[in-house]
């Protein structure tokens, strides 16, 4: 199920690059140059891999929850 970025919340499972990925950390910004919040995603996998993702607020992750 497609969510928003803006929707994911700290535990949630997201696929990125087709792995799991749990969120660690989640952060929204105020408004940019741009006219749009971002997200900073801290992420990890089962081999606690980490991956930060910034994205818009409107970005689509796929939702495992």
């Amino acid at each position: 199920m497609r969510k928003p970025a803006s929707e994911l919340k700290k535990g949630d499972k997201i696929l990125i690059a087709s792995q799991e990925y749990f969120i660690h950390e989640f952060e929204i910004s105020d408004m940019g140059k741009q006219g749009k919040r971002k997200v900073r995603i801290l992420a990890k996998n089962a081999k606690e891999e980490t991956i930060v993702l910034i994205r818009p607020e409107d970005y689509p992750f796929e939702s495992l929850n």
